[in-house]
């Protein structure tokens, strides 16, 4: 329900900006409008920091190909067995995706699905689909609109064409919360957010979005004590540019978490006020924080009180995106919930990620996070809490054969201690080696 009040609102602000478009003017570079253009600060823009290098941004692109992988997994069945189980996978990943910049517009659509097959524990054989769109578009020279939305039908958490990659950073406390993650578990998640922003002067600008996601688990015997979710919010900014390189402002963040447990209802709605800065070191290199006081209000049913308090949310983020190397790193911490846990909880995260071109043919990469969670609500379960934390690395080299073909090797591993929670808490460990073979192909639009 939320997601449609938001869509409403983002389309009813935007309404009545269409007639400032200016269909016949054209904007380049050295237009002085183009120049007084302010900067999205990490805390409120939403969308994750690019961890690619500038050498390999390309846009106007139609790009395709299909990708040929094996793995082994030391514990293909996760905790449901009791005793973690090895096996060798083989998966096919066909893709595509369209990448169209204009002076007012820039797109992105991808779509992947992917299908794998095991040697020994075949009714583990599945099917994936991964959909991705990311829509930008300048109403008037002064407001942006700004529409993004992915979605994921996975069985298997490492069933992904790069895994490097999946472990995006974003420098926003509202950004989704990845929980608990079940390597192989029957999921669906979608996440989505609409944003508007609005540049009123040559050094203010106000926005706001709206944010959803929803996560279910098909196969409950699969994920015993995770939960399905829904994730509802959206949010107000005030962004101030003091000089070229410095912004300061304030956001006001709110988020209504819905968790379902067998026979009960979590709701937590959380209101958080945020001031933020960030430093623009150089056009490829910034530097943010926020911070501010969050309140929180719990309701689990008639059976157990409201639980209501304030806690300190903060967040910290770093981005560079030098020419042959991407960085991003970024640390929250946040009063949230959902991601497969249930009621609401202390998160503090930490993730970084890297990818570097070594020379024109070889580059590697690596993603690091780390995460712990504690109940704020222990009380709801009166046999245990959920509190636990997890920790994740992968990293991978790249060699390309030739102009099309190149192949790769990956190693993860996944550690989550969560003592009280059965899908985990048996085979809390888990390590994949992989190597693929990839054939690419890009076809420049309009040209």
């Amino acid at each position: 329900m939320m997601k449609q009040v938001w869509l409403g609102i983002t389309l009813a602000i935007a309404a009545p900006l269409w007639s400032q478009v200016e269909t016949n003017a054209t904007e380049t570079a050295t237009n002085p409008v183009e120049d007084a253009r302010m900067q999205t600060p990490p805390p409120v823009r939403g969308a994750d920091y690019p961890t690619t290098g500038l050498s390999e941004v390309r846009s106007n692109y139609l790009r395709g190909g299909l990708t040929f992988s094996t793995a082994y997994s030391d514990n293909v069945l996760g905790s449901t067995t009791g005793n973690p189980i090895s096996d060798v996978s083989y998966s096919i990943w066909p893709s595509i995706a369209l990448d169209e910049t204009t002076p007012r517009l820039h797109w992105v659509f991808s779509y992947a699905p992917g299908f794998t097959f095991y040697q020994r524990t075949s009714s583990r054989n599945q099917a994936d689909h991964n959909l991705g769109v990311d829509f930008r578009y300048r109403l008037s020279p002064h407001v942006t609109l700004d529409l993004r939305d992915s979605f994921h039908k996975s069985s298997s958490f490492f069933n992904q064409p790069d895994l490097v990659a999946s472990g995006a950073v974003s420098g926003s406390a509202q950004s989704p919360v990845t929980g608990i993650i079940a390597p192989l578990a029957d999921q669906l998640s979608n996440t989505g957010d609409a944003s508007l922003s609005y540049q009123f002067s040559a050094y203010a600008m106000v926005g706001a979005s709206g944010t959803f996601n929803n996560l279910r688990y098909l196969n409950k015997a699969e994920v015993p004590g995770l939960y399905d979710s829904d994730v509802a919010g959206g949010s107000a900014f005030y962004n101030h540019r003091l000089s070229k390189k410095h912004y300061v402002g304030a956001t006001y963040q709110y988020s209504r978490i819905l968790s379902y447990v067998v026979g009960a209802q979590s709701e937590t709605e959380t209101h958080a006020i945020l001031a933020f800065y960030t430093l623009y070191v150089t056009p490829t290199l910034s530097l943010s924080f926020s911070g501010g006081p969050q309140h929180y209000d719990i309701s689990q049913g008639q059976l157990f009180p409201h639980a209501r308090a304030w806690s300190p949310a903060a967040t910290a983020s770093l981005g560079w995106q030098g020419q042959h190397t991407g960085f991003a790193a970024g640390y929250s911490r946040t009063v949230t919930g959902g991601g497969g846990l249930s009621g609401a909880f202390h998160s503090n995260s930490a993730s970084a990620s890297v990818r570097h071109q070594l020379t024109r043919n070889w580059n590697a990469g690596v993603a690091v996070g780390y995460s712990i969670t504690k109940t704020v609500t222990p009380f709801f379960f009166l046999q245990s809490s959920q509190d636990g934390h997890s920790i994740s690395g992968s990293a991978s080299v790249q060699r390309r054969l030739g102009e099309h073909v190149s192949v790769e090797a990956g190693y993860t591993r996944l550690h989550q201690s969560y003592s009280n929670i059965a899908a985990i808490a048996t085979a809390p460990d888990t390590n994949r080696e992989s190597i693929s073979i990839s054939y690419q192909f890009a076809r420049p639009l309009g040209r």
